[in-house]
């Protein structure tokens, strides 16, 4: 744990050598794949124009700051946990110029927003990092104003049962806090939550070949990019991961997912 203004953190998980190292892969602010285009889809079919966006575990503010740049909103909050890839979105907001965006760093917990704060929350890549999938959706849920929409990337797992010895393997790899739930256990949690229209689109075919790719280019074009970014050690290790990821998506039991839901307007309204 660390200390900031007299407040206990938790320890960064990406921390700057993570930062530098997936700005090389997949472009500078964004700490999953994809990069705007992905961001984009995810987003498929919502006006967010006028709106106020929430984007949940912004990590370094890509999609945030794609977000307030090409969508239209009034404001884009990005809120993170973490403080250096906060400290990294501000500086690249600042950069930008753009007004209608702001970051917000918070231990984990009750989200730091009143009720009924945001017309959409949207999440890529985040929410796997959050154990109690009830909780943190009960808390999007009341962030959000009644017909406010949710929209999600996130990484799943295909099932609720013992993960396999690839899986095992993959998640001692990344050494990261995933909490990998599936798609059931998702559509529950917001079903219960209190959403409507919920709805879950496996993504593993497209990052099945996205992440064969990106483990080509790190072995191969991007090798002498991400070395100098971050060293060969840092390298070779994620080469590792990439290479135990590869089986599990390969597999079908590692599969990133788009999630949607409503908030619904009271009855009467």
């Amino acid at each position: 744990m660390s200390s900031i203004d007299g407040e206990v953190q938790p320890l960064a998980e990406y921390d700057d050598a993570a930062i530098r190292f997936l700005a090389v892969l997949w472009g500078e602010g964004y700490l999953s794949p994809g990069g705007a285009g992905e961001v984009d889809r995810v987003l498929e079919g919502l006006e967010l124009g006028g709106k106020r966006v929430l984007d949940f575990g912004c990590g370094a503010g890509g999609a945030t700051l794609h977000i307030a740049e090409t969508h239209g909103p009034a404001q884009v909050t990005g809120f993170d946990v973490e403080v250096p890839v906060i400290e990294r979105a501000r500086v690249a907001a600042a950069r930008s110029g753009l007004t209608n965006v702001a970051f917000i760093q918070s231990a984990p917990g009750r989200l730091p927003f009143p009720d009924s704060s945001f017309d959409v929350v949207f999440s890529k890549d985040a929410l796997v990092h959050v154990p109690d999938k009830a909780a943190i959706f009960r808390e999007i849920f009341r962030v959000l104003a009644p017909g406010g929409a949710f929209a999600a990337s996130d990484w799943l797992i295909s099932h609720d049962g013992e993960p396999s010895s690839d899986m095992k393997a993959y998640l001692a790899a990344e050494g990261l806090s995933f909490g990998m739930a599936s798609a059931k256990t998702y559509i529950a949690a917001m079903t219960a939550a209190g959403f409507d229209d919920v709805g879950s689109l496996s993504r593993n075919a497209w990052y099945r070949d996205v992440a064969r790719n990106e483990l080509s280019r790190l072995e191969g074009s991007l090798r002498d990019e991400v070395v100098a970014a971050v060293g060969e050690a840092y390298v070779a290790k994620n080469i590792r991961t990439w290479t135990a990821m590869q089986k599990v998506l390969d597999s079908g039991e590692h599969s990133p997912t788009h999630l949607r839901g409503i908030k619904p307007m009271p009855r009467g309204a």
